[in-house]
């Protein structure tokens, strides 16, 4: 049997594409990314979402919140990011992901990688922060809090901005599905 025969497409023809949503805390990343899987499945797509609070419950629970465990966190989601893209999977990231460097390794890693930047004044997310984070690191109570005594590094060459202070949730899901159609990541 020949490799070409040996290999059967799958009922999901697509190419995979990771969707790198990264912002503060409180910048709308997970808000953004729910109607964004859900308009994406209904146009037809196989789409898995990774969040970051909820891979930090099962998968990083181990990782702190120094460089290095931020490093290692964004290594491993890469990794699993990684995998579902090259099986055709829409993957939708929603990641803090506070470093340049650690978004770029996972773009040469991924290959087919699109970043959103979910952006919003510190001052916003601060107001918006429902779990009181943003204030307990303000009094010392958590470190290595980004925004606060750990950096945010904005990205320099984002394909996508949305700015979660001034757009609706609509609108930004909108801007992201359209520049996904633009460029050829989905038709």
């Amino acid at each position: 049997m020949s490799d070409e025969q040996a290999v059967k497409p799958g009922r999901n023809q697509e190419r995979g594409v990771a969707i790198w949503l990264t912002g503060l805390s409180g910048a709308g990343k997970t808000t953004i990314s729910i109607p964004l899987v859900e308009k994406l499945r209904t146009m037809g797509y196989c789409v898995q979402r990774l969040d970051g609070d909820v891979v930090r419950k099962k998968l990083t629970r181990d990782l702190g919140f120094s460089k290095k465990d931020r490093d290692k966190n964004i290594e491993r989601v890469t990794f699993v990011a990684e995998l579902l893209v090259n099986h055709g999977v829409v993957t939708v990231c929603a990641f803090i992901s506070p470093y340049q460097a650690e978004r770029q390794y996972a773009r040469s890693e991924i290959g087919r990688f699109v970043e959103v930047f979910v952006k919003c004044p510190l001052e916003v997310c601060e107001e918006r922060d429902v779990k009181g984070l943003y204030a307990q690191a303000r009094r010392g109570e958590i470190l290595n809090f980004t925004g606060i005594d750990d950096p945010y590094e904005e990205p320099e060459n984002a394909e996508i901005t949305v700015d979660t202070s001034e757009m609706t949730l609509e609108s930004e899901v909108d801007a992201i599905i359209l520049y996904l159609r633009e460029n050829g990541y989905i038709m």
